[in-house]
């Protein structure tokens, strides 16, 4: 038979132990963790119009490293509650014209997504998605700096966004290149 004290102390002991395990566990309830909102490192600019009826977004200036081939990625979105369409009537970088052939209206729930003939062939498209439009685009590089910034203006039927675009290197095509730490260039040439 147990005396009283050693089952109190016992019942105690289980107690403690239960409402430890259940602060512990309640500690980061309703907290996000850290990890889950990262981000890439240097992500385009983002952008609405005043209605909030179209955005843009991830508006950078590409330049190719080797050739110096200089493009305008971005995705503008109708994102509307009507079911007008909205159309891209110009987009200039620091007063430079870009090009937008096959550019089409965008109906409500539609994305206009734009970056370098090279960076579209490497995407990798389903053809299930109708609601997007590609087009390629191109830029005279006028002296374009890695990290610097350059303003872009979209004009739209229904209103101008600006934003200031970062200016980078397209993203290398990924298990073609190997991270060399003597290389001068930061990475190895084509596997």
């Amino acid at each position: 038979m147990q005396s009283l004290k050693s089952a109190a102390r016992c019942g105690a002991i289980m107690s403690v132990t239960a409402l430890s395990a259940l602060a512990l566990a309640s500690c980061s309830a309703g907290h996000v963790a850290q990890t889950a909102e990262k981000v890439i490192a240097v992500d385009g600019a983002s952008a609405s119009t005043e209605d909030g009826k179209v955005a843009v977004r991830d508006v950078t200036i590409q330049v190719e490293p080797d050739t110096g081939e200089t493009s305008l990625k971005f995705v503008a979105v109708n994102q509307g509650y009507k079911v007008d369409d909205v159309v891209l009537e110009s987009v200039s970088v620091d007063g430079q014209d870009v090009p937008l052939e096959g550019a089409e209206p965008l109906p409500r729930d539609h994305a206009l997504y734009a970056d370098s003939q090279t960076n579209l062939d490497r995407l990798p498209k389903d053809g299930k998605d109708k609601n997007i439009t590609y087009v390629a685009t191109t830029l005279e590089n006028d002296g374009f700096a890695f990290g610097g910034s350059r303003p872009v203006t979209f004009t739209f039927n229904t209103g101008t966004i600006e934003v200031d675009a970062t200016v980078s290197a397209s993203p290398l095509q990924s298990g073609d290149f190997d991270r060399d730490p003597q290389s001068t260039e930061g990475y190895a040439e084509n596997k």
